[in-house]
């Protein structure tokens, strides 16, 4: 099974335990059904330093993607560890399925482009 380590720094609410059922069902579609990952829910401020930080981009986000090992082939006996998702419930609101899948998708090594696009929709 996929652990799914959740702190939430944003003071919003979001249904964590769907979150984290989403975040295994879409793992375990694309092959991945043992591992961790973090999944950090931030307020504003915070995801914008991060893509700053990372990207060099001064804007807010609805989620970023850390990715470690992705999907790749790993040595006997070591855990894989997949990342951490950084998800933003204040400008995603309601609608934080689809930029959830997005940041998974993007931890298994998906770039944007017509094969990431045809994943996402399966899960719409």
């Amino acid at each position: 099974m996929v652990e799914v380590e959740v702190a939430n720094r944003s003071g919003a609410k979001l249904d964590v335990a769907d979150a984290v059922a989403l975040t295994r069902e879409v793992l375990a579609a694309e092959g991945v059904r043992d591992g961790e990952l973090g999944l950090q829910l931030v307020g504003p401020d915070e995801i914008k330093a991060l893509k700053e930080k990372h990207l060099g981009l001064d804007e807010i986000t609805d989620a970023l993607a850390f990715p470690i090992d992705g999907r790749g082939d790993l040595p006997q006996g070591i855990p894989r560890q997949l990342g951490d998702v950084v998800l933003c419930p204040q400008v995603v609101g309601d609608a934080w399925r689809e930029p959830l899948v997005h940041a998974l998708l993007h931890l298994l090594g998906y770039d944007h482009g017509a094969e990431m696009d045809a994943r996402e929709r399966s899960y719409r």
